[in-house]
C-alpha cells in the first residue's frame, strides 16, 4: 500500500517546515528537489537537514530524494523513479511555486512554474496514479476584491494586482479542473514570515524587502545626523498607513498544513491560513524606524509619485516598485474551515515585539541565510 507523501517545494522556506513537520511526525516523505548550479539535489537536502539538527538539538529523519524539476516533462524524472512514485505515492503535496511580481511574458516566471509546472504536476499525477493532492495557492487569489472573502470562492471576475496573483489563479483553476484526483485540499496562506518563536527565515520578501531597502537607503552616510539617526524622510509611502496586511508566521503555517494532512478527515477542503488580526503599515513603519534607527518616515496617500522627488526619493521608489502592488489594503478572509480543522492552533498574534525581533534577526544575518556545508552525501536518490 503506497505510503508517502511527494513534495515539492522542499528547500522554500515553507517546505522546509514542512519536510521537518512531516518526518518528526513519522510519515513517510519524498522530495522532489532540482540541483542548483554547484549542488545536487541530495546535497540540497542534506544542507537544510543539518541545519534544522542544529536548531532543534535533536536528529531528524531523512527524505527519500528525487532529483527533478516541475517545469519540465515527467517532472524530470527517470522511468525507474517514475515507477518507484507509482508504487510507494499516495499523495502529492504541490508547494513549489515563483513569488516573482514581474513578468516578461508567458514563456517566463511566474507563469512558467506556477501555471505550467502546475500543468505538470497534474500530468505527472494521472501518470504515475496518485489521486490525492495537497496545493498550496494564496490568500492573494482574491486580486483587487474588497470585503470579506471566503474560502468557497475562487473565481469572481476580480482583477488582480500583479501576474503573481493571476499565474495563482490559473494554477489552482487548473487543480480544481483535474478529474483525475479524488481529493483535493488547497491551502491559501497569507503572506508568510519568519517563525514566531526563533525569527528564522531564509528568504527576505514583502516585510523584509521594505526593511532591507530602507536600513540600505537609511545607512547612507548624507542622511545620518548628529542624533546618530538616519533622516528617514527620504522614504515616501503613497499609503495612508492604515492598510492591514496579513502577516502570518511560516511555523504557524506548516503546523496547520501538517495537522490537516495528516488527518483524512479534514482533506477535501480549502483553508485560508490568515491571521485572527493584520498587521498595518504604519506598525510596520514603525517597527523600520525602530529597527534601523531612522525617523520621519513619511505616509503621502495613494496617487502617483511627486515630480519633485530627490534623487535618494526615487531610489526608494524604484526599489519598491516591484512589491508596490502589495502595499494595497487587504480584504477580510473567512477562515470558517481553519478554525473547525485546527482549533487547537490559534495564529500567533503578529505584533510590534514580534516585528521588531524578526528585524533585527534579518539585519543581522544582512539578509541572507546560509546553511551548514555540505560537501557529498552518500546516494539517497530512490531508483
Amino acid at each position: 500500500m503506497p505510503s508517502y507523501f511527494l513534495l515539492t517545494g522542499a528547500t522554500g522556506l515553507l517546505g522546509r517546515y514542512l519536510t521537518r513537520n512531516l518526518l518528526l511526525e513519522g510519515a513517510d516523505l519524498a522530495v522532489l528537489v532540482r540541483p542548483s548550479r554547484r549542488k545536487s539535489a541530495e546535497v540540497r537536502v542534506e544542507a537544510f537537514m543539518r541545519a534544522w539538527e542544529e536548531i532543534l538539538g535533536v536528529e531528524v529523519p531523512r527524505p527519500k530524494v528525487l532529483t527533478g524539476d516541475i517545469s519540465e516533462p515527467d517532472l524530470g524524472l527517470s522511468l525507474s523513479e517514475i515507477k518507484w512514485v507509482s508504487e510507494n505515492c499516495r499523495a502529492l503535496i504541490h508547494n513549489a511555486a515563483s513569488l516573482s511580481f514581474v513578468t516578461t511574458g508567458l514563456n517566463a516566471e511566474p507563469w512558467k512554474s506556477n501555471v505550467q509546472g502546475t500543468q505538470n504536476v497534474l500530468t505527472f499525477c494521472q501518470q504515475a496514479n496518485i489521486r490525492e493532492l495537497h496545493h498550496v495557492s494564496t490568500a492573494y487569489v482574491s486580486g483587487l476584491r474588497q470585503g470579506r472573502i471566503f474560502e468557497t470562492e475562487l473565481d469572481a471576475g476580480q482583477e488582480y494586482a500583479n501576474c503573481y496573483e493571476e499565474s495563482k489563479i490559473q494554477a489552482e483553476k487548473l487543480v480544481r479542473s483535474a478529474s483525475h484526483i479524488d481529493s483535493l485540499t488547497v491551502y491559501r496562506p497569507g503572506i508568510i514570515i519568519g517563525d514566531s518563536q526563533t525569527s528564522m527565515t531564509t528568504t527576505f520578501h514583502n516585510f523584509y524587502a521594505l526593511l532591507q531597502i530602507a536600513f540600505t537607503l537609511g545607512k547612507r552616510d548624507e542622511l545620518i545626523n548628529f542624533t546618530g539617526k538616519s533622516n528617514g524622510t527620504v522614504v515616501r509611502f503613497n499609503l495612508d498607513g492604515h492598510e492591514r496586511k496579513n502577516l502570518v508566521p511560516v511555523n504557524w503555517v506548516g503546523d496547520v498544513m501538517t495537522h490537516i494532512m495528516l488527518s483524512s478527515r479534514y482533506h477535501g477542503q480549502t483553508y485560508h491560513l490568515t491571521p485572527r488580526i493584520p498587521v498595518t503599515m504604519r506598525l510596520m513603519r514603525d517597527v523600520l524606524e525602530e529597527a534601523i534607527g531612522v525617523y520621519g518616515v513619511q505616509f503621502e496617500g495613494a496617487g502617483d509619485r511627486r515630480a519633485d522627488l530627490s534623487e535618494t526619493e526615487a531610489l526608494f521608489f524604484d526599489y519598491m516598485r516591484v512589491y508596490e502592488s502589495y502595499w494595497r489594503d487587504d480584504p477580510v478572509f473567512d477562515t470558517t474551515n481553519t478554525r473547525k480543522a485546527a482549533p487547537h492552533l490559534p495564529c500567533p498574534h503578529v505584533d510590534r515585539a514580534m516585528l521588531r525581533r524578526m528585524a533585527k534577526v534579518a539585519i543581522d544575518s544582512r539578509f541572507s541565510w546560509k546553511d551548514p556545508a555540505v560537501e557529498a552525501v552518500p546516494d539517497l536518490s530512490v531508483v
